[in-house]
């Protein structure tokens, strides 16, 4: 199947023009992506890798310093602000001055780029408003000041204004960020079923990389040493591109969880026998004590036979040596050795 890349770029250099008080800083040089039509694409990359800078070229908000951004062939900066406004929504992490609007007013503000000189609003415009709201589950705030809002529910305002410009493609600089494990999740299944349901096509920057590797159907990862990466999620995780993504010895990618881990080498070796969960949770612990779990029992201080979450056997030499009803024995038998 042919895949339609909405927005593209090849070997453009972004960062910052000269100024009176600043020579021309360039951030990446050369860097190429294609934003394909329908997708819910994630940004990662660690704090000051760039990423807002690079949302900020995408959007035309922010010029290139060298090479273009193409719209479906054509030059971001050929639109009018009105034509790309209609083409493309731009949600930003910052706190604006809107606390004094209803959530209707802000969402209303998104029919800007189709209203006329005095932004009237006509049936079909608030009509596109309210199922913004309802497509958001905000619809019931709809007559409360967003100053009253929790930081979840303004993001989702915020969103909603973006789907009430009727753009195809929506861009968000941590969305996430600031709010709640709930919230968190409510944004980013939101953003998820606006590709699945619509057909938006959404780029995101997130530190959430657990719900981006669930959700996200491809990943840009963005380094100052290795530049731009893109490709499907499984692909990435995969091909061992996320294992060096982040420098340093201290942390590792675990390709069974998801998740980046600190590192807890051992030289204290243990041979654990459990199952799914229980595997993972008595890994954890073992670890956490400063043990290393080791796939065979050769040459390991003991081994930890997991039955249950009440049934935990301590084994050296082939012999039972301690039987244990919880976790909390097997953390003082390890914090015993």
């Amino acid at each position: 199947m042919n895949r339609k890349a909405i927005i593209s770029a090849r070997n453009i250099s972004i960062g910052y023009a000269k100024t009176k008080h600043r020579d021309k800083t360039a951030l990446y040089e050369d860097l190429s992506f294609d934003l394909y039509q329908g997708e819910l694409v994630c940004l990662i990359g660690a704090n000051g890798a760039g990423k807002s800078t690079l949302l900020r070229t995408i959007s035309a908000s922010q010029p290139s310093l060298r090479g273009k951004v193409h719209y479906e062939n054509k030059d971001v900066n050929l639109y009018s602000e009105k034509e790309f406004s209609r083409l493309l929504g731009l949600v930003l992490t910052d706190k604006t001055s809107v606390g004094g609007l209803l959530v209707r007013e802000l969402v209303e503000l998104g029919r800007y780029p189709y209203t006329g000189f005095f932004g009237q609003l006509a049936k079909e415009d608030k009509e596109i408003v309210q199922k913004a709201m309802e497509d958001v589950c905000i619809v019931h705030k709809a007559e409360v000041y967003v100053a009253e809002l929790s930081d979840g529910e303004r993001q989702k305002v915020m969103i909603a204004k973006a789907l009430a410009q009727q753009c195809p493609v929506v861009l968000l600089d941590e969305p996430t960020a600031f709010l709640d494990i709930e919230s968190r999740i409510e944004v980013m299944n939101l953003l998820h079923n606006l590709t699945m349901n619509q057909g938006k096509t959404i780029l995101l920057s997130t530190h959430d990389i657990d719900l981006a590797l669930l959700l996200a159907d491809r990943l840009w990862l963005l380094s100052r040493e290795k530049g731009l990466t893109g490709g499907v999620t499984e692909d990435i995780v995969l091909s061992g591109t996320m294992d060096n993504f982040f420098k340093g010895d201290n942390i590792l990618f675990d390709k069974n969880s998801g998740n980046f881990l600190p590192n807890r080498e051992s030289r204290r070796k243990v041979y654990l026998q459990a199952e799914g969960y229980l595997y993972h949770w008595t890994k954890n612990m073992l670890e956490r004590h400063g043990f290393g779990v080791v796939e065979e029992e050769k040459d390991t201080l003991f081994s930890v036979i997991v039955e249950s979450a009440v049934s935990i056997r301590i084994v050296k030499k082939d012999e039972i040596v301690d039987k244990l009803a919880n976790y909390e024995q097997l953390s003082d038998y390890l914090s015993g050795i």
